[in-house]
């Protein structure tokens, strides 16, 4: 069994990805800027944004955080986004979801110029990558296929089972893993109203579980010798841990990683490779690597 440490190949990216910077400014270029918007004062949200700050430094990038009460209004919100879309400083930026309840999240994505989406979450994108098309892949697909490269884990033929079909995670997941220039794989997609699932996973070589239930993949789901990737990340209460919880996978780990070949752990596994290709979008919006502006 190959533990696969989404921790050490982030890191790695994130060095190459300095090193062009370097690059580009040693050439008279620009340094990319990514900007990110944050409504209100969710914890998750913000630990992950700061976290996509101190990435911005470590691939040295220039970096901003625009903040906003819970209070703001859409049209608030929308106009900022349009400053942001019309700023010839800022590459790639993001708004940090989940959003207020009365703001329309989807309004918001398809009012930023699929230019500088660095999320990957506007329709251009999206459909642009259902059909193969140069675009920016969201993060979490994107690092998942990174993972599988970097690793050798053969995909070409094989049969893939993905857990759970978001439109951030599993629909993407499957569109890419089913397309001959990324996966090259036969995918079937199971969700909540599956009715073979157990049967689905066990035939296998790969699976990918996103479905948000933790300890969900259980050892009777998975064939000796598949390659298993955690998707989820899941607080779960911990009284031996000083912040009273831990991350917990949709993978039971402890008896599901004797079978594999290939399994991420979480923590550790998919997400930090989620921040780290959020940064390889910022340097190919730098770049103008796949749209000229």
């Amino acid at each position: 069994m190959t533990l696969i440490d989404g921790k050490a190949t982030a890191a790695t990216i994130k060095a190459e990805i300095a090193a062009r910077v370097e690059e580009i400014i040693a050439a008279g270029g620009k340094r990319p800027h990514l900007a990110a918007i944050l409504v209100g004062h969710d914890g998750g949200s913000e630990t992950y944004v700061a976290n996509k700050v101190k990435a911005c430094e470590v691939c040295g990038f220039k970096s901003s955080l625009i903040r906003f009460e819970d209070d703001v209004t859409e049209a608030e919100l929308l106009a900022k986004v349009k400053e942001l879309n019309e700023d010839d400083d800022v590459d790639g930026f993001i708004v940090q979801l989940p959003l207020p309840r009365h703001i329309s999240e989807q309004k918001v994505i398809e009012a930023i110029d699929y230019r500088k989406d660095v999320d990957g979450f506007h329709p251009i994108n999206v459909g642009r990558m259902a059909i193969g098309l140069p675009c920016f892949i969201s993060a979490t697909p994107k690092g998942i296929l990174e993972l599988l490269q970097r690793y050798g884990v053969e995909t070409r033929g094989k049969k893939c089972v993905i857990l759970g079909r978001s439109n951030i995670v599993g629909k993407p997941m499957a569109q890419l893993m089913m397309q001959k220039q990324y996966g090259d794989a036969t995918v079937t997609v199971c969700h909540s109203h599956s009715t073979h699932l157990k049967e689905e996973c066990r035939e296998a070589d790969i699976i990918i579980a996103a479905i948000g239930q933790p300890d969900f993949v259980t050892a009777d789901m998975v064939k000796p010798g598949a390659c298993v990737i955690d998707v989820g990340t899941t607080r779960v209460a911990d009284p031996t841990r000083k912040s009273g919880f831990r991350l917990n996978g949709d993978v039971k780990f402890d008896e599901v990683a004797p079978l594999c070949s290939y399994i991420t752990p979480v923590p550790g596994g998919v997400g930090p490779m989620t921040i780290c290709m959020l940064m390889l979008n910022t340097l190919l919006a730098g770049e103008r690597s796949i749209y000229a502006r």
